[in-house]
């Protein structure tokens, strides 16, 4: 599975932070999509490769703009993943 990190400009409040969730989510088949506004950024897990033009397009559509794409392997974390290293 793959984390992609967006960081975006423009959300205010937790309504901006589902909009781009929502349309993330209708948009691509993903596993967890997440926003946060103080952060300016929105995390995204999928076991699909998501195309950052279409992933631009979507996020420019819903009226904010995305300033970068980060893109790494997503580790779950869970109560005993600390001890597996």
């Amino acid at each position: 599975m793959n984390k992609i990190i967006l960081h975006i400009e423009g959300m205010q409040c937790g309504m901006c932070e589902s909009h781009i969730n929502d349309a993330i989510r209708r948009a691509f088949p993903v596993k967890k999509v997440s926003s946060s506004r103080s952060k300016g950024q929105t995390v995204i897990v999928t076991e699909q490769a998501i195309d950052e033009l279409q992933l631009k397009e979507v996020i420019e559509k819903t009226g904010y703009t995305l300033v970068s794409i980060r893109e790494e392997p997503y580790e779950k974390q869970g109560l005993f993943s600390s001890f597996r290293k």
